[in-house]
């Protein structure tokens, strides 16, 4: 497995492998790797010649300092992985490489980036779009590679490709699970014990809003929803019914393509979200 850390060298020796016809996958990530970014690797490899990864702790998506500084680091570990899992590529740039000046860019991704992340977290996806836009332009990947518990991101992203031009397909993957159902993320790291045996309910709430979908007006199923996982011990920063193309917010079950429930919410100091796809008109 090679490991770089500056654009150049990254750039010169995937240069080097396509220009041997080789077709490259990529996978995005901010470490603190759990066994669904290795999914998405071995994905990667199956599907292309070779399979590149970054490791970059994004700072301009953080809306919130102290969720950028309690991130979990977790490298030494993130790249015994990442062998093991038979990576090719692993670029780990510093901040200073990756931004070298002021910040500027500005992306406009309209009222999907209004809605649920995007009206909480202000600035989150014009980070995330600065930063896959300069990894795709380093890369140049084939196919790259997101998990689909990161929903809205995933259809920022995918209106990034469209907006810019840029010649990858990106290719989603389901949410991997727990056992008990909690979506893996690096943030269940920073869950306290007794937390982590709480933190499932918000999949299983996702569950009754499947169970209940179209059987009832979609605001009492939001309602029940939110009312279920306060009851559990969440604070929650919402819990929509939306279009799954739009990702709009809902008040009918009436749609062309289908409906995604989407929740966000504390436990403790600890920011967790996951979704659901509740009924789709597209193949999967």
């Amino acid at each position: 497995m090679i490991i770089l850390y500056s654009i150049k060298e990254t750039r010169q020796w995937l240069t080097g492998e396509r220009a041997m016809g080789k077709s490259i996958g990529f996978v995005p990530t901010m470490g603190a790797l759990h066994q669904g970014h290795l999914d998405l690797v071995r994905r990667a490899l199956n599907e292309n010649d070779l399979a590149g990864c970054s490791i970059f702790v994004n700072p301009i998506q953080f809306n919130n300092p102290e969720d950028l500084e309690k991130y979990p680091r977790t490298l030494e570990n993130d790249l015994q992985l990442l062998e093991q899992s038979g990576c090719d590529l692993v670029f780990i740039p510093s901040v200073e490489e990756m931004y070298p000046g002021p910040v500027k860019d500005k992306y406009d991704f309209g009222d999907l980036e209004r809605v649920m992340e995007g009206e909480h977290r202000p600035g989150h996806f014009n980070g995330v779009a600065i930063i896959v836009k300069k990894l795709f332009d380093i890369f140049q990947p084939d196919k790259a590679y997101f998990g689909e518990k990161d929903f809205q991101q995933l259809r920022i992203i995918q209106a990034l490709v469209r907006k810019e031009k840029i010649p990858v397909e990106i290719i989603p993957c389901p949410t991997v699970r727990e056992l008990d159902g909690l979506a893996m993320s690096s943030r269940n790291r920073r869950l306290t014990p007794e937390e982590r045996l709480r933190a499932p309910e918000m999949y299983r709430t996702l569950l009754l809003a499947s169970e209940l979908a179209t059987k009832i007006p979609v605001s009492e199923v939001k309602s029940i929803c939110i009312a279920r996982l306060e009851s559990k011990g969440f604070k929650v920063d919402y819990f929509e019914i939306a279009d799954i193309e739009s990702l709009q917010p809902s008040d009918t079950w009436e749609t062309n393509g289908g409906m995604i429930a989407c929740a966000a919410a504390f436990l403790g100091k600890v920011r967790l979200i996951d979704n659901m796809i509740l009924f789709s008109n597209f193949a999967r």
